[in-house]
């Protein structure tokens, strides 16, 4: 007699390496064992989602949750609750925390505090500095390292590696991909005085395209030098998606949904609270990261999720902090981008799910197979939503997007075959787990 499911899901329209079309999906002890037509079949838990569709488990790559030392932003359990709230099933959280995620204890210690609290699954990257080289290439494999993280421009908080030398010793230090923020920071200090007082709209001239272009083109010149894969954050400019082209046997890059949705002329509307490093640039530069979605030169998206409060977003410029809060819309400001027709659902997918588990080698997560997590974003293509303030999980308790009507929603997010979140509602107790990578761990 065959066993029953402990969860099964019926009914829903799938995305996965199959195409796209009906099955359902049967699951034991968090994993998918069977997809097809399992109607006729028992289970513990039975979810119908006629209609909606059933997407792998969208993965953020890149959020700051503040914790340790920034807990009045955001902290790692608050943070989750706005990802699972968005549809986002695993996080890979940054370094630049207080105190600095660059050692063996304050990765444990980021690991001790995310157990029992982050209602999603959770990697943590460790930031690399020119000192701390040598414990780069076990700190890369530790349980729960979603690798190296190095900023060659600064931005918020301490962390900077921006001298050639120690950028090609970080890159010759380990195997694992290396992820970075490209902007040069010789020149962001030569122009610091082109900041304009109480103007937010010069930050795109201060950090200017030359400098996010400069960056870029060294980094891959010393990742070809060490032959070491590398992985450019945040996409800003157009400049930069023929050179990332010309160089896709080293190099992924992410885009971010504000990069992609929101432009310079925003800034009158919303000042500070879409300044970002690097910065919201003109609908040239948005149009041209488009290409470079649909030429397949970007990789992956990343919210960049970015917290801070209002009374610091409130500031002015240049005192204000950037970032934005950002793990929440993922999931509904790019459906509505769907819906627009500006990319596919499958690409979606690639973007969200696939790229992360083909260039972060991650195991178990980011497709729809037998063998692989039960993790699910669960949407309704055309649900008609606003995006508001009150929505928002995150402690500021704001978005840049606020009023925004979108086509597009995120109904429910399983993750390990446990509904973390349905219909606006987060169930259960918080259980994230540690994300597992493929390049195996220090024993």
């Amino acid at each position: 007699m065959t066993a029953p499911f402990d969860l099964l899901i019926q009914n829903g329209t799938i995305v996965n390496q199959d195409g796209t079309g009906k099955a359902d999906i049967g699951v034991i002890k968090g994993n998918i064992v069977e997809i097809g037509d399992l109607s006729t079949r028992d289970a513990g838990e039975t979810i119908d989602v006629t209609g909606l569709h059933v997407l792998p488990g969208v993965i953020d790559s890149q959020v700051h949750f503040r914790e340790p030392g920034m807990e009045h932003k955001e902290d790692l359990a608050s943070g989750s609750r706005a990802a699972v709230m968005g549809g986002v099933t695993a996080v890979f959280e940054m370094p630049n925390t207080k105190p600095l995620t660059t050692d063996a204890n304050a990765l444990a210690d980021k690991i001790s505090r995310a157990t029992g609290r982050m209602f999603c699954d959770f990697a943590f990257y460790f930031g690399a500095t020119a000192e701390n080289v040598d414990q780069l290439p076990d700190a890369e494999r530790l349980p729960g390292s979603a690798g190296i993280k190095m900023f060659m421009g600064s931005s918020t908080g301490d962390l900077l590696v921006d001298q050639t030398e120690h950028v090609r010793r970080v890159l010759a230090s380990g195997r694992r991909r290396v992820a970075v923020h490209s902007e040069e920071e010789s020149r962001l200090i030569e122009r610091m005085g082109i900041r304009r007082a109480g103007d937010p709209s010069s930050h795109p001239e201060w950090r200017d395209v030359e400098a996010a272009v400069l960056c870029t083109k060294r980094l891959i010149g010393l990742a070809r030098e060490t032959n070491r894969r590398v992985h450019v954050l945040h996409i800003s400019t157009g400049d930069e998606i023929p050179i990332l082209a010309a160089n896709k046997d080293l190099i992924t890059a992410e885009a971010t949904p504000h990069h992609l949705t929101l432009s310079s002329d925003d800034y009158e509307r919303l000042g500070t609270y879409i300044q970002m490093n690097p910065p919201v640039r003109d609908t040239s530069h948005r149009d041209r990261i488009w290409a470079g979605i649909s030429d397949g030169t970007i990789d992956v998206l990343g919210s960049d999720h970015a917290p801070h409060t209002r009374e610091e977003k409130d500031q002015p410029y240049p005192e204000s902090p950037s970032g934005m809060t950002g793990v929440q819309t993922l999931v509904p400001i790019m459906l509505d981008h769907v819906n627009a027709g500006r990319l596919s659902l499958e690409r979606f997918v690639d973007l969200t799910s696939h790229g992360p588990n083909r260039i972060f080698s991650i195991a178990g997560k980011g497709r729809i197979a037998n063998g692989y997590d039960a993790d699910f974003t669960i949407v309704d293509l055309k649900a008609k939503r606003e995006i508001t303030d009150s929505w928002i999980e995150s402690k500021p308790g704001w978005t840049p997007y606020n009023g925004k009507h979108v086509t597009g929603w995120p109904r429910g997010t399983i993750i390990r075959g446990r509904r973390v979140m349905w219909d606006d509602e987060i169930l259960g107790e918080a259980a994230g787990a540690p994300v597992r990578f493929q390049e195996g761990w220090v024993g």
